[in-house]
């Protein structure tokens, strides 16, 4: 499958809430790393991840790549996505952000999924309480001097 075909029916499994097909785009061992909710592995949890953890706090999903760029071995793709929210006092709101996919390719297939994604805006939109966008925040700057790529950064 090209790499339009891929980011299509990758941003098309999540709008119908079809875990499953979601999961075919993805290796039998690959990791998704979820911005909101972590870290998902193997095919059954991420079908788990778009058809229970996703669906659970919001509905109505766009999700829209835009520019790619492919080597074979990994894929960037700019996106915007939005939802509308399930949530207490946010109930009904559309809200948004945008971020850039990153993609980890093995044989046609999605082995490793993370992203940067601005995610600021749309806690305001929600209406999140400063010190629940704190936490949420926090715990992404934990993720991130995790990473390997960060250790130089770190001293």
């Amino acid at each position: 499958m090209s790499t339009q075909e891929l980011l299509k029916a990758f941003c098309s499994a999540v709008e119908r809430r079809d875990g499953k097909a979601f999961a075919s785009l993805f290796t039998e061992d690959a990791v998704y790393h979820d911005v909101f909710y972590g870290d998902f592995v193997g095919r059954e949890r991420i079908a788990e991840m778009i058809d229970d953890w996703f669906h659970r706090t919001a509905h109505a999903f766009r999700w829209d790549m835009h520019r790619p760029v492919s080597d074979g071995r990994m894929l960037y793709a700019y996106y915007t996505f939005s939802y509308v929210s399930k949530l207490p006092g946010a109930e009904g709101k559309r809200v948004g952000f945008e971020g850039c996919s990153m993609m980890q390719l093995r044989d046609g297939l999605i082995l490793d999924y993370r992203e940067v994604a601005n995610v600021g805006p749309a806690f305001v939109e929600l209406g999140f309480a400063p010190e629940r966008t704190s936490k949420i925040l926090a715990k992404e700057g934990a993720h991130l001097r995790a990473q390997p790529e960060w250790k130089r950064h770190l001293g």
